[in-house]
């Protein structure tokens, strides 16, 4: 039988602070609460029943800043994670940003959804440094239409840019010269949401309406790969530690899953401390663990309340190697937020060693201390 360890502790409650800096950006001292190892984090665009916190990166050459992303707000957060501090930027009004990647020279970029923008931020400004629209041309008229760029990531290379199409199930790629491209997906009605690079080159990505993991070569050619299971809501994708494999959650199934390069899958149910759980984003840490977020479902008709706690899962390096649909060795920890309805979004390994994530609905950071 699985290995399962609750971790427990009691709360604990500081107090929010904002300094305005200017008309564009303000920095404030974020309000804390922590239970066990989990402390989160509440984001000064806090606005009680339109939660819209979404993204969350950290430069992969270091530092002790995450960016995350406040959609609906248009706004954009500077989390220093060793003094508590957020700094936020405002965007263009309607400009929706969502997707965030960092370039292989430092530079941070962002889609903006709504505004079919995607767009290289100064760090340190939050100013917009350069615009590359992505809407797409009719072939039929000159009708333009914005695919909304939801994800963002850059190809092994590092310059050039992969965008997913939400709104037309189609992948954008963005030319180091600026050219965009799309290539159609073949499902219709795709709703394609995150990319990876694979060893092969290519870029991965999941299909969250259709059960499909995607591959799309530099070149445009499109497969596209049946998840085993049925309906499960593919949403994040990471690469694996050997960079060998992807791996991706799956929402309404509740497992990770991986597949490799040839498009072979294995899946792997995560435990559930109730019915109506779905699963987020997933990360692995540096020493090969496995993180995801389990948070009750706010619309599952069977359950009203969606009461109970959400909870950020570890599940050991064991699963690198387990069997298809086995966890029998695999020591899976839960780790309880302190809020409820958190309706979890990413996750990430932060450069201090500990494990961030994002809350959309409750406006909030939060980490696992390790």
């Amino acid at each position: 039988m699985n290995k399962i360890r609750l971790l427990l502790g009691a709360g604990l409650l500081a107090f929010f602070n904002a300094a305005s800096a200017d008309s564009r950006s303000h920095t404030y001292s974020m309000e804390s609460e922590a239970l066990g190892q989990v402390t989160e984090y509440k984001l000064p665009w806090a606005n009680p029943g339109a939660g819209s916190t979404h993204e969350l990166i950290f430069n992969p050459e270091g530092g002790q800043h995450a960016w995350i992303t406040g959609q609906n707000y248009d706004m954009l957060g500077k989390v220093n994670i060793k003094t508590g501090t957020v700094e936020t930027f405002e965007m263009p009004a309607g400009s929706g940003p969502h997707g965030v990647a960092f370039d292989a020279d430092g530079g941070f970029w962002v889609s903006l959804e709504f505004a079919g923008l995607v767009v290289n931020i100064d760090q340190t400004t939050g100013e917009i440094l350069q615009k590359i629209d992505v809407h797409m041309q009719l072939a039929s008229s000159e009708t333009l239409i914005n695919p909304a760029p939801h994800a963002i990531e850059f190809a092994a290379d590092g310059k050039t840019i992969w965008f997913t199409g939400k709104r037309t199930s189609t992948v954008g790629k963005i030319m180091k010269n600026g050219e965009v491209k799309h290539y159609p997906l073949p499902s219709l009605g795709a709703v394609p949401i995150y990319l990876v690079p694979g060893a092969d080159g290519s870029m991965w990505g999941t299909e969250l309406a259709t059960n499909k993991i995607l591959k799309v070569t530099d070149e445009g050619v499109v497969t596209e790969y049946k998840i085993p299971s049925y309906n499960s809501r593919p949403i994040a994708i990471i690469q694996s530690p050997d960079k060998k494999s992807v791996w991706f959650s799956q929402e309404a199934s509740h497992k990770v899953a991986t597949i490799d390069m040839q498009g072979n899958f294995k899946e792997y149910p995560v435990p559930k401390t109730q019915s109506n759980m779905l699963l987020a984003g997933l990360a692995f840490d540096t020493q090969g663990n496995l993180w995801t977020q389990s948070y009750a479902d706010q619309n599952n008709p069977y359950n009203k309340s969606a009461g109970g706690s959400d909870y950020i899962i570890k599940l050991s390096k064991d699963i690198l190697n387990a069997p298809n649909n086995q966890l029998t060795d695999v020591t899976v920890a839960l780790y309880p937020v302190p809020t409820q309805k958190t309706v979890f979004h990413r996750i990430k390994a932060g450069n201090d060693g500990n494990i961030w994530f994002t809350e959309l609905a409750q406006d909030r950071i939060g980490k696992v201390t390790q």
